[in-house]
């Protein structure tokens, strides 16, 4: 089974910057992509960013393209949310998500899903 563990989150002043890590184990060598998805109180979960675990294939929804990038570390099975600019919109529950076949923006598609990271971003 996979279990992935997001860490990073916490409180960062509007503009700054912050980086999330969503740490995969006991069968990470299974994953196909790893997708970055949020979720504020009240909003349906938001997809963010997947990158493709085998190689450098990264796409970013469009709330947050250009301002956050998403990373690997194969070796660490870790993969990073670098987030810039950001915004008090961008509060949420940060959450990483593991699927062992090809995945998009549906977070339907995703098998493993992590415990999330609260991110805030105050004024």
């Amino acid at each position: 089974q996979v279990q992935l563990v997001e860490s990073g989150g916490g409180l960062v002043q509007a503009g700054g910057s912050l980086r999330l890590s969503c740490a995969a184990s006991g069968g990470s060598f299974s994953i196909y992509r790893i997708g970055w998805f949020r979720q504020a109180p009240g909003k349906e979960r938001e997809f963010l960013g997947c990158i493709n675990w085998s190689g450098i294939n990264t796409r970013y929804g469009d709330s947050v393209k250009g301002r956050f990038t998403i990373s690997r570390d194969n070796a660490k099975n870790t993969v990073y949310l670098q987030m810039n600019s950001l915004k008090p919109e961008d509060t949420a529950v940060y959450y990483c998500a593991a699927s062992t076949y090809y995945a998009g923006d549906d977070p339907s598609l995703y098998n493993y899903w992590g415990q999330g990271t609260q991110v805030t971003v105050s004024s």
